[in-house]
């Protein structure tokens, strides 16, 4: 019987193992990284990743991982390559091949129409005389490391150093390209990351819903404008329609009297509230309100005027918690 704690050790083995090799690798980088990522940002067409086996299920993320961030890339199954479709892969395209021998036979029909075709082939290989190396335009190569388990029989460290590289290659495409958070939500509108990407002013309500009033109305009418708005306050605005003030529900009971109506929107309001602007992500407005205990924050333009107003509840109905 395995005890628990064998278990535990056998598991911590395994990652540092993968992890020394991966640092093995990072120091193994040189200038062929470099051409790679160059030959994919310059690529007018898409990026085609195939893989044979578990080089297969690597190239699959490989090529979404290109693909959520802007470059076009699809996956090419090499086994479906010579029965049809290697007519996904047209002139324009960058292939980038996976096979940590080197030696796959179900990727003969691609390295063969590459060359025929003079489309540039990435091939990521630990074989460094391998068919695979030899056909290729820029070659990747994985250091030989031992797979980490009884025997090094299952791919296991092979795997982890190509998909590293693979992330590795999408990240310094992307970076050199200078890809924005605004950029990576068009590619990831649903879901938890399209949530935590939305801007404020996305989600806001627009000027024409604004519950705005000027310095010198009296209180009666301010009052008539925070019921007929519905957010529980009133923006303050002067002369040239900049936001000066902002007066709320608080306000109303600290000044509560006999003569309120009477009053002046200035003589009550709080000077120089707090604001976002359009472009914050909803998600920082959040926390904002929250730590502000607020539940509503004005929205104005680089010139403090005001442009929307946001309620914690719009955020919540986002799904931005």
């Amino acid at each position: 019987m395995t005890h628990d704690l064998d278990i535990l050790e056998r598991g911590r083995k395994v990652l540092l193992q993968e992890s020394e090799a991966l640092s093995r690798q990072a120091q193994l980088l040189d200038d062929s990284f470099v051409k790679a990522v160059r030959l994919i940002i310059d690529c007018n067409g898409r990026v085609i990743v195939t893989g044979m086996g578990k080089s297969g299920h690597i190239a699959r993320k490989i090529a979404a991982t290109l693909a959520s961030t802007g470059q076009p890339s699809h996956f090419v199954h090499p086994g479906e390559a010579g029965h049809g479709d290697l007519g996904m892969i047209v002139k324009g395209d960058v292939v980038i091949a996976i096979s940590n021998s080197g030696e796959a036979a179900e990727l003969a029909a691609i390295l063969h129409y590459s060359r025929r075709f003079s489309i540039p082939l990435i091939a990521i290989t630990s074989g460094h005389e391998s068919t695979l190396a030899v056909a290729g335009d820029i070659i990747l190569l994985l250091p030989k490391e031992p797979e980490v388990g009884a025997g090094g029989l299952a791919p296991t460290t092979s795997t982890t150093m190509t998909l590293a590289l693979g992330d590795a290659l999408a990240v310094a495409v992307f970076e050199s390209r200078g890809f924005s958070p605004e950029d990576f939500k068009n590619f990831h509108p649903g879901g938890k990351l399209g949530r935590a990407l939305l801007r404020v002013e996305e989600i806001m309500h627009p000027r024409e819903s604004l519950p705005l009033v000027k310095k010198t109305d009296t209180m009666d009418h301010v009052l008539v404008v925070m019921t007929e708005k519905g957010f529980g306050c009133a923006g303050v605005v002067d002369e040239t329609g900049h936001l000066e003030g902002i007066i709320t529900d608080g306000d109303l009971r600290r000044h509560m009297s006999k003569d309120l109506v009477q009053k002046t929107a200035a003589s009550l309001m709080t000077r120089h509230p707090m604001t976002v602007a359009p472009r914050l992500m909803a998600v920082e407005a959040l926390n904002i309100l929250n730590e502000k205990k607020r539940t509503q924050v004005f929205v104005v333009d680089s010139q403090n005027i005001p442009v929307g107003i946001l309620h914690i509840h719009d955020l919540l109905r986002a799904g931005i918690s």
